[in-house]
């Protein structure tokens, strides 16, 4: 992909990879955020001075306008988003006005502006649960929670510029990423292997029986990139595409090959009872449509993964989670 691409939550996990894995292909990189984090993924991946880093509030559509406007930016990926399922529940008005206004305001920028390719991250939390897994693109999106709803309501509202405006315009449902870089330690696996590289046995706060599928960061890197270019060729306008790593893991199955890969001896201290509240019991993806029709496939399996992902964070000691006082 050549040409000029936005990636708003460029500072972020996922999207200082996509704009890694975009400036590898020749493309400009424009990065839109709130402001810069104390720890940035762009430098901390050594790549912040190539990228033009914009701030800004997703909400503010003249600012938008002018950013697509004189940056001649052609491509668009939507990444930016509170992804917290704690702090949604807690604070849901600001979860909503980020995932959801932010989205919506952003697209319309894009619709005034032209671009050629929009792909906006929705994640697999927005289908909700289901008795029926894997989940498929056609399942139904029933989320519950504050978190789960924003992003099912970003999906549809993304999904419905194509079916209205012919905007050419695609959706992204992932499964859990991971891999180095990650800052947010609410999350499983960045605390875990920082717990292991200091020795201190990783918490689990559930009974350690929820599935979960898990997909390597630069996987998903490439299946942003994978589905821009299907909508080049006119066949991913409108659709949805799971990405996953093809295989659901108990929490407690993915602690103990956590601690395996870093090779400690010890066991998860399980600390709950079955599924904290607020979230989904089991979840896994079925990819299928996304291999058809864009030629992307997960190239990193768990176990590698999990060993990329501790030499990063071997690399980074700035970056892992700090020890519980």
């Amino acid at each position: 992909m050549s040409g000029t691409a936005l990636v708003t939550g460029a500072h972020g996990f996922a999207g200082s990879w996509l704009a890694g894995a975009l400036l590898a292909e020749g493309t400009s990189v424009v990065g839109f955020d709130r402001g810069e984090p104390s720890l940035s993924g762009l430098e901390l991946q050594g790549i912040a001075s190539e990228v033009d880093d914009v701030e800004g509030d997703l909400r503010d559509a003249p600012l938008l306008d002018r950013v697509l406007d004189e940056r001649g930016v052609d491509s668009v990926f939507h990444l930016a988003a509170q992804t917290i399922v704690g702090t949604a529940n807690a604070s849901p008005v600001p979860t909503f006005q980020s995932n959801i206004e932010g989205t919506w305001t952003l697209l319309e920028s894009c619709r005034r502006a032209g671009v050629k390719r929009v792909v906006v991250a929705s994640s697999d939390k927005a289908y909700g649960s289901h008795e029926r897994l894997p989940y498929r693109e056609d399942a139904a999106l029933q989320p519950s929670f504050p978190y789960d709803v924003s992003k099912a309501a970003a999906d549809l509202i993304a999904r419905s510029y194509w079916h209205t405006f012919g905007m050419p315009v695609a959706v992204t449902r992932f499964a859990n990423l991971y891999g180095g870089g990650d800052l947010n330690f609410s999350r499983l696996i960045p605390e875990a292997i920082s717990a292991v590289i200091d020795n201190r046995r990783p918490v689990i706060r559930s009974d350690g029986s929820p599935e979960r599928d898990f997909l390597y960061v630069e996987d998903a890197a490439r299946a942003y990139l994978a589905v821009a270019a299907a909508l080049d060729e006119g066949r991913a306008g409108g659709e949805a595409f799971n990405a996953g790593g093809g295989t659901p893991h108990s929490v407690r199955e993915l602690l103990e090959l956590v601690c395996e890969v870093g090779g400690a001896e010890m066991e998860p201290d399980i600390r709950g009872e079955g599924n904290p509240a607020g979230e989904i019991d089991s979840q896994y993806l079925d990819s299928t449509k996304i291999r058809e029709l864009c030629g992307w496939e997960p190239g990193v399996e768990l176990a590698e993964g999990l060993r990329r992902t501790f030499d990063w964070y071997l690399a980074h000691p700035e970056a892992r989670a700090p020890a519980p006082a």
